[in-house]
């Protein structure tokens, strides 16, 4: 869907379908769009949610027809239900929509697209005054417990009168400090062209996200679009620089997943460099034009393929750890020998293993929720899962500490970390004995299984 729309989007700033080609093209190739567009997250949907709604907005910049501003809100508005960085985003375009509304005189146009909105919001409103519903955004808030303590220490540290200290150490000054240095850190050449992130998740570890070869036309189109007073040129700008908002307000940035809804905006505009450059060279020569355009593709594709090939044969070896692997080993492991133990415990270093065993398991979710030993508990800002039928979660310094398995004719399996035992049960005594190890892709173990 990216890849069409950014072709769009060109053709419809440039009238080049050349050029409209290449920000496809750069689109379907780049390490960011290729690598989250493999994995089922749902910001890939809300990328192109997003997208779609700035699509129609720039028809209605040219042809100011209230239909599609109706469809503009009505994508936007699904963008708000599928990933949470256009919870950040949207409200920004809000705003430049409203901007240009009134800069074109358009006011009337505002009561449907406004009643649609409004349909929209007012389940959204509901969900994050929830308890629940805000959840998430506290537990990636900038601002927490932790922080605040480090507040309270600079300002008693601190030699300085009592309300001046209070001026510089707050929660808004820390907030504005904090989120100016996260967005700087996402427009680091660093981080676009050469390393990428540092959630492994979301992409190939110590290789760009970007090309290195489309910089310089990343840098010419940037310049092109912020000096133009096209509309659209403006609200392509504004897309670009908008977009590393949610990244810089919440933790662990630089961040590739929360900064998704930029796409395909960087492809796009790297493809204006192109253009510009080339109609630049074809002005003295039609032949240093057309040169230019096929060392690009094949510097683009020489790119292209290196990444591939690393993609392939290195990082899903190297790094199936941060994909969690082996428990889909584990929990064929635990289906096929259930009914031979009373009690089953299993380590939460690798995330909530509920969530495994609920899908692998194929269990019944009406069965799930109505489970009398189904044990949670709310703390650290989020919804634990401490079992549920015959399954126990505990953590790996639980396990050292020692488990719980009720002597007698009670039969247990423990499924740990690697080397990860009950300190007073070691493995070949009092009962414990290791039965299987699971191992990652590259051959390092993942889960060692044992039974008592």
């Amino acid at each position: 869907g990216l890849v069409l729309l950014a072709f769009l989007f060109t053709q419809k700033l440039t009238g080049n379908k050349k050029i409209s080609m290449f920000a496809g093209l750069l689109t379907a190739i780049s390490p960011w769009s290729l690598f989250v567009s493999r994995i089922a997250v749902e910001a890939n949907l809300g990328a192109f949610l997003f997208a779609l709604g700035i699509y129609f907005f720039y028809i209605w910049l040219d042809k100011p027809d209230k239909k599609w501003l109706v469809w503009t809100i009505i994508f936007w508005g699904f963008s708000l239900y599928s990933y949470n960085s256009a919870r950040i985003l949207v409200p920004f375009f809000l705003v430049i929509l409203l901007y240009f509304v009134w800069k074109k005189k358009s006011q009337k146009q505002l009561l449907v697209p406004g009643i649609i909105l409004l349909i929209f919001l007012t389940p959204l409103i509901f969900q994050l005054l929830n308890k629940s519903g805000s959840a998430r955004f506290n537990s990636v808030s900038l601002v927490d417990q932790g922080v605040v303590n480090q507040i309270i220490e600079k300002r008693n540290s601190a030699k300085l009168p009592d309300n001046i200290a209070r001026l510089i150490y707050n929660k808004p000054s820390y907030f504005v400090y904090k989120a100016a240095g996260n967005y700087l850190l996402n427009l680091s050449p660093k981080y676009l062209f050469f390393y990428g992130g540092s959630h492994y998740q979301f992409s190939l570890p110590n290789h760009e996200l970007l090309y290195l070869v489309t910089a310089p036309f990343l840098v010419l189109g940037l310049l092109k679009v912020l000096f133009s007073r096209t509309n659209s040129l403006r609200v392509l700008c504004l897309w670009f620089f908008l977009s590393f908002i949610p990244s810089a307000v919440t933790k662990d940035a630089p961040h590739v997943l929360r900064t998704i809804l930029i796409l395909p905006s960087p492809m796009i505009i790297s493809a204006i460099g192109l253009k510009t450059l080339s109609d630049f060279l074809k002005d003295r020569s039609r032949f240093k034009g057309n040169f230019l355009y096929g060392i690009f593709i094949m510097a683009i594709l020489f790119s292209f393929c290196r990444w591939w090939n690393d993609y392939w044969k290195i990082y899903s070896n190297a790094y199936s750890w941060a994909w969690q692997y082996g428990y889909k080993e584990t929990v064929n492991f635990i289906k096929t020998n259930y009914d031979k133990y009373d009690k089953i415990i299993i380590t939460k270093r690798y995330g909530e293993p509920h969530e495994f065993l609920l899908f692998y398991l194929k269990y019944d979710p009406k069965k799930y929720q109505n489970d009398s030993n189904r044990k949670w508990d709310y703390h650290a800002n989020w919804y634990w899962v401490d079992g549920f039928d015959k399954f126990e979660f505990v953590n790996d310094w639980e396990v050292v500490g020692g488990v719980k398995c009720e002597v007698g004719s009670e039969k247990c399996l423990l499924i740990s970390s690697p080397g990860n035992y009950p300190e007073a049960m070691p493995v070949g005594r009092q009962g414990w004995s290791k039965i299987k190890t699971v191992n990652y892709l590259d051959g390092t173990p993942s889960f060692e299984i044992l039974e008592k």
